[in-house]
């Protein structure tokens, strides 16, 4: 197997500078050793113009057998004429690649500590391999490498240039062109030289998918074929690709929501204000009657509330780990319940408690769980009857909470939305939280009765709503219940303010959104 790596320079950037990034000196031709064979790394031209380091990979047929135990376990895919016989020494593949990691392996990483700024330099190279074996033709070799910025020359191998009526080949000779830097275009030859022969000459583990998304980082997740290429680097192993496809998701969504992964995907409950004083409400005096936590009050505001609306079709958005999921599915009139998180791992988790995976089929076929986030607009929650955002908003830092509302109200407009949210007037009811605390270490805010008003009905006036105001909780004359629901409308502004609980148990306001009662 043999690879190429080309590029110029100049008397102030010389091409030799390749050579610090590889670690590999150009006056000198070195081997090591691998466990196929050996790899040689040498220069055939080395000036201050122009550098070539040239990777020639010496693969042992008979070791290629030995090792082997048939196809993806270390044997030859290709070997059913005979073992000894066959491209696994001669064409690009997992074998080479695994000789870049391992022979390149700073200059993959992006380290050079001789000179620490040259890895983040892009630089013109020229990548050359002669024979590269490609499951899919030079169409698919295109719509793998075009993406990544390069310019892309692959020409199909003839069978047998003697015999042109035999057709081409599933080889080309690959040639890519373009201004990249070193560590990015050895991470795709890393990654697409196994894709496009659609083997692997060892056994595929869990631990492959890290390889494929430390690899990936910075394109594999913005990928237009990420599906082609995670299943066929993972050997078409279903439970892997849908593994490395989720991580990918959630890899996409935190950078849309220009944040890290860690931040998003936190499912792990975490003991809040609330949930402290539930606990010690919860055991009372003996024979003393258990208040009803603040949580099971939520869901039955929310259910009531969805009720009232006759809705059938719901999307709870951050549904966490499904209890208002649960709540749902044990009443038939809501036909068809999706849950949308951005965590997967809370996604999970739901998937676990529900029991989805023993639920009965009619049951499951009602629900759905989604990966998403609420930052940007999503076509699959559009035509909804209803969405829900439980808790939610104050995870969202105040300057996304626009692109919140838009995606919500703006372009998904179910006829109903649900918010809920804590009252922060009412935090001084928490003997358990500190003076100035949040009730949540991930709240971004939390709103006075007067806030949330104030942002629930310009939200409602810019999109076409009425909205509604429930206490939820115990509601304290001085500082107003633990939580607040807004219920969102679509419909004619006739409604007018309100007071009145008597015709409700859980109304506090109706309130309309027309410029004089905003202004108001």
């Amino acid at each position: 197997m043999f690879l190429t790596i080309t590029t110029t320079g100049t008397a102030e950037r010389p091409a030799t500078d390749l050579g610090f990034l590889l670690h590999k000196h150009p006056d000198k031709a070195q081997r090591f050793s691998t466990s196929h064979g050996t790899a040689h790394v040498l220069y055939p031209e080395a000036t201050h113009e122009r550098c070539t380091a040239a990777l020639l990979l010496e693969v042992d047929p008979v070791a290629l057998v030995r090792r082997g135990r048939g196809k993806g376990r270390g044997g030859a895919p290709d070997s059913a004429l005979a073992q000894y016989v066959n491209d696994r020494p001669y064409a690009a593949s997992s074998l080479l690649a695994v000789a870049l990691s391992a022979v390149f392996s700073s200059a993959l990483r992006g380290q050079c500590k001789a000179r620490p700024e040259l890895p983040q330099r892009a630089l013109p190279l020229r990548i050359e391999v002669p024979a590269l074996p490609a499951r899919g033709g030079a169409e698919l070799v295109q719509r793998l490498f075009g993406p990544l910025g390069w310019t892309v020359t692959a020409e199909p191998v003839a069978l047998d240039e003697e015999f042109p009526r035999w057709g081409d080949s599933r080889y080309v000779r690959l040639v890519l062109e373009g201004e990249l830097r070193l560590a990015e275009a050895l991470r795709h030859l890393y990654v697409l030289l196994p894709v496009l022969d659609d083997a692997k000459h060892y056994w595929v583990a869990p631990d492959e998918v890290d390889k494929l998304l430390r690899s990936g980082e910075g394109w594999l997740e913005h990928h237009p074929e990420q599906r082609l290429i995670s299943n066929r680097y993972l050997a078409r192993r279903w439970s892997l690709t849908r593994s490395a496809m989720e991580r990918l998701e959630l890899a996409r969504l935190a950078e849309a929501d220009d944040t890290e992964v860690e931040e998003i995907d936190n499912a792990v409950a975490e003991p809040t204000a609330e949930g402290a004083e539930e606990e010690g409400d919860a055991e009372g005096e003996e024979g003393a009657e258990k208040p009803v936590p603040l949580t099971v009050r939520r869901r039955e505001a929310i259910l009531d509330a969805l009720r009232g609306a006759e809705a059938a079709r719901v999307v709870d958005l951050g549904c966490g780990q499904g209890q208002l999921l649960a709540a749902l599915l044990k009443e038939a009139r809501f036909t068809e319940i999706v849950g949308v998180d951005v965590s997967m791992r809370a996604l999970n988790e739901a998937a676990r408690r529900l029991r989805l995976d023993r639920m009965p089929e009619r049951q499951s076929a009602r629900l759905k769980l989604m990966q998403g986030s609420l930052a940007y607009t999503d076509t699959r929650l559009t035509g909804y009857d209803a969405a829900v955002l439980s808790e939610v908003i104050e995870h969202v830092d105040p300057p996304r909470l626009p692109a919140l509302e838009y995606a919500v109200f703006g372009a998904a407009r179910p006829r109903t939305v649900v918010v809920t949210t804590p009252n922060v007037e009412y935090n001084v009811r928490w003997e358990t939280l500190p003076a100035g605390h949040v009730r949540h270490p991930d709240h971004r805010f939390e709103w006075t009765r007067e806030e949330f008003r104030g942002w629930a009905r310009e939200v409602a006036e810019r999109h076409g709503y009425a909205v509604e105001f429930r206490p939820v909780g115990p509601e304290d004359p001085e500082v107003g219940p633990p939580t607040q629901l807004a219920l969102f409308r679509i419909g004619p502004d006739d409604s007018t303010d309100s007071t009145d609980n008597s015709k409700h148990s859980t109304v506090a306001a109706t309130v309309t959104t027309t410029t004089k009662e905003a202004a108001a």
